[in-house]
């Protein structure tokens, strides 16, 4: 049994990486605070230099290779950012890096691995089919694999965040952290267990990967999907990961995509910092369940930030859809003139700005002679779309309105 390790485990990772990792800032969310009903902090984790937590333990390994392992070189499985992790580290150690990605990985985790000077190889849809080649690459090539959560030096470099957390904010109530395989959570667990014992743990995961969950609890829940937060998209959680969080771990909540986006969304709106899918879970459980944290003193991790940015485009276009500042109207309408001049006339009157216009003739149940005219629109406030869709209906139009959810 691969031997669980300890806070000194810890401390001495966070010497041995000091000064090659950014210490990064950890800091009291004003508005965030209000709209959950606690005390928020963040940890700003998506400013480290490939953008994600997991430099630490993946630096925290590389740096007790032995001459003959770094010379062999290292190969490491992943959807992203630990494969960012290994290539700049090892490219600054001078350690040959091959890295096995799933095949859906986000363009820009790959080419920023590639960038650091690493051999990308993508293979499978899922982690677990890329892990599954790369232990065959290792085998083959005498390669040194590099686990991204289920192994104790890279769980203690993790933990490093853990001891700056509490030596920050030494009065926190609960931490919250995002779980895929476990490594970030087991690492801040044994870390913040040894500084304050009494703290609240909570881990987040994904809703459709609740691997976690239910090697903890010992529940059967359906497991794949597309998520935004494929960092944490992980199908069978570490052994070692999975014993220490059964034994540390007080709940794993799990978060459904439409509170990860808001989660994606909020962050860029109010604290003007990106983060991707995973490093948004912590804020989208406490938005799922302000009652939970009301009048605590909770922090999360925003683990990373290697978003791609078409993706992040969608993701904030579709938060003001569903705030209700943009919106898609089918505008039933008699075929004739006037009738585009009469509901845009409409759209002035409420202040709504006209995006774009499609007029649909044939894809429609009315009659021959009319029309859908749909309409694309933007405004201030869901108050006045709302209006608009009020005066068009009094105008005797009938309207109906696209919905994400």
């Amino acid at each position: 049994m691969t031997a669980t390790p300890t806070i000194d485990d810890i401390r001495a990772a966070a010497e041995r990486i000091r000064g090659s990792v950014v210490r990064t800032p950890m800091l009291v969310s004003r508005t965030l605070s209000e709209i959950i009903g606690a005390e928020v902090w963040l940890k700003f984790e998506n400013l480290q230099f490939t953008a994600a937590y997991k430099e630490r333990g993946a630096l925290n390994k590389l740096l007790q290779l032995t001459a003959d392992e770094r010379a062999r070189g290292v190969i490491a499985a992943s959807a992203g950012n630990h494969a960012q992790a290994v290539a700049y580290h090892a490219k600054r150690l001078g350690i040959p890096a091959t890295i096995v990605m799933p095949r859906p990985t986000p363009t820009i985790k790959v080419s920023q691995t590639e960038g650091h000077g690493a051999r990308v190889i993508l293979h499978g849809a899922m982690f677990d089919d890329a892990y599954a080649r790369a232990r065959e690459m290792e085998a083959a090539e005498g390669l040194v694999f590099v686990h991204p959560f289920d192994d104790p030096d890279i769980i203690a470099g993790a933990g490093s965040l853990g001891i700056e957390m509490l030596d920050e904010a030494p009065d926190l109530d609960t931490i919250v952290v995002p779980i895929g395989g476990g490594g970030l959570m087991s690492g801040i667990s044994i870390a913040a267990r040894a500084l304050k014992p009494g703290i609240e743990l909570i881990g987040v995961e994904a809703e459709l990967y609740p691997s976690m969950k239910c090697a903890i609890d010992g529940c059967t829940l359906p497991l794949g999907g597309d998520t935004l937060a494929e960092g944490i998209a992980v199908k069978a959680p570490g052994a070692l990961t999975s014993r220490i969080l059964k034994e540390l771990v007080d709940d794993v909540m799990l978060v459904p995509e439409r509170l990860i986006e808001r989660a994606v969304a909020m962050l860029v709106g109010i604290e003007k910092t990106v983060v991707e899918g995973a490093g948004a879970a912590g804020l989208a459980a406490m938005l799922g369940d302000k009652a939970r944290f009301r009048g605590k003193k909770v922090a999360t991790i925003l683990c990373g930030g290697n978003i791609d940015t078409h993706l992040l485009a969608n993701v904030l276009v579709r938060d003001l859809v569903r705030a209700g500042r943009i919106a898609r109207l089918r505008v039933a309408a008699q075929d004739q003139p006037g009738a585009l001049a009469k509901i845009t006339a409409q759209f002035h009157e409420a202040g709504v700005n006209i995006l774009e216009i499609r007029h649909s003739r044939i894809f429609n149940a009315l009659p021959a002679k009319d029309t859908v005219i749909e309409v694309e629109c933007e405004a201030k406030d869901s108050n006045a779309i709302d209006a608009v869709v009020e005066m068009l209906e009094s105008a005797g139009f009938i309207v109906d309105r696209a919905s994400l959810d």
